[in-house]
């Protein structure tokens, strides 16, 4: 109950003293307010373009490792042409190691082309097509709006079946439902099963479901040749399971297995690359995360003006209220009573300067800025107001402590 009146009696007086000093304690809580709002809003623009950037990287997988010919590389040392002879991934291999891997919780070959689509009088050029195995849409995400994915029995006998994006149903089916019409592609005929959700645009401009189409890989190969060694070669993807966070057992099994279906003996080299997508959410990482750093800087110096200018209230406060201050201490108020009036003042204070800077991030969040998307999320609003509170506690401190100090009858003497 005591703490209670305690907070309420250092509340009031901190009201007090804002109301009655507003244009100083407004001037002075300005460089918190522009601390916070500087650092938040690096804080939220840096997690939103790291998020829509991840995002943009969804259609690579999660936990997922993809044996192809070349390796995924960064830098000017791509010694590309240990690589040209290399031979792709073929149906035979995926179908290898879907029977003898166990650290793999779900196995896909994939290839795609570019092509043209075309229904009655209505064309779409620039497709991407896709051929893919059963267990596609556990490896990547698929999701289906309309319609059905792929059955076992259509996959396995490479029915002319198709799964199209939103595009793709605009394009070819606009005034109609394309679930259960029919469409060509090069001549052939093949059934709409499915439409996928619509994605819309990304930060990389990145593939998107929106422009792809689906049919089954066996139904691809008719059409298009996937080659051992030339042309456009198939990829596996291979899942791991969620514990195998590092997916180390899984990239040694496929190692493994894929050296003794190609016959490669101990001192040779692997002839397959096994990539994974955590190399680019890596760099992307490692970019944001020194993006923060220069931002949080910048902004701690907005922030450690307004600690002076609060620290400055405080001090005025303190000798503006030095008589009252011996009263109440001959009236038997503690040292800690004083101490924490004049530190919940200057935390107070802050936190009403950090609050107005929080709003002001969350106000700029509704500025439209294309395919980002700004998110003023809890986390940076705990941030913010835990800056706040700490600028508040180390600038109050000192004059906090000065006033506990104080001997009462020096205090009530002063005028």
């Amino acid at each position: 109950m005591i703490l209670f009146k305690l907070i309420f009696e250092s509340f009031r007086f901190a009201w007090n003293a804002l109301r009655s000093n507003l244009l100083r304690t407004t001037l002075s809580l300005l460089g918190v307010t522009v601390g916070i709002f500087a650092i938040i809003a690096v804080f939220t623009v840096v997690d939103s373009l790291e998020r829509s950037i991840r995002g943009s990287l969804n259609f690579l997988g999660d936990k997922t490792i993809y044996v192809q010919k070349w390796p995924w590389h960064f830098g000017p040392d791509y010694q590309w042409w240990k690589y040209m002879k290399r031979p792709e991934p073929t149906y035979d291999e995926y179908e290898f190691l879907a029977a003898y891997m166990k650290e793999a919780k779900a196995l896909t070959i994939f290839s795609d082309r570019e092509t043209t689509m075309r229904h009655a009088s209505n064309s779409i050029e620039g497709v991407n097509l896709q051929g893919i195995s059963f267990y596609h849409n556990e490896v990547m995400d698929v999701p289906v709006d309309q319609g059905r994915y792929f059955t076992r029995q259509e996959m396995d006998r490479g029915v002319n079946v198709a799964l199209i994006g939103k595009n793709i149903a605009g394009a070819l089916f606009p005034r109609e439902d394309p679930v259960g019409k029919v469409m060509k592609i090069k001549g052939l005929n093949f059934q709409v099963i499915g439409v996928m959700e619509e994605q819309g645009e990304n930060m990389l401009n990145a593939p998107s479901n929106d422009d792809n189409a689906f049919i089954p890989f066996r139904s691809f190969t008719k059409m298009f040749y996937v080659g051992r060694y030339e042309g456009a070669g198939a990829t596996i993807g291979i899942k791991g399971f969620d514990d195998d966070p590092g997916l180390e057992r899984v990239e040694a099994e496929v190692q493994g297995l894929l050296r003794q279906r190609r016959g490669l003996r101990p001192i040779e080299e692997d002839n397959f690359a096994l990539n994974r997508p955590e190399m680019f959410a890596d760099v992307v990482s490692n970019i944001f995360s020194v993006v923060t750093l220069v931002g949080a800087v910048i902004g701690s110096f907005s922030i450690l003006i307004g600690g002076f200018g609060i620290a400055n209230i405080m001090f005025v406060s303190v000798r503006e209220r030095t008589n009252i201050i011996g009263i109440q201490k001959s009236l038997g108020a503690k040292n800690f009573f004083i101490l924490f009036q004049f530190l919940f003042e200057a935390v107070f204070l802050s936190l009403i300067g950090g609050l107005v800077g929080l709003v002001l991030v969350y106000l700029a969040s509704f500025i439209p800025l294309g395919s980002l998307e700004l998110v003023l999320s809890l986390k940076n609003v705990v941030i913010g107001l835990g800056l706040a509170v700490f600028i508040g506690i180390v600038s109050g401190i000192i004059p906090a402590w000065s006033a506990a100090k104080m001997d009462p009858v020096i205090a009530i003497r002063t005028s």
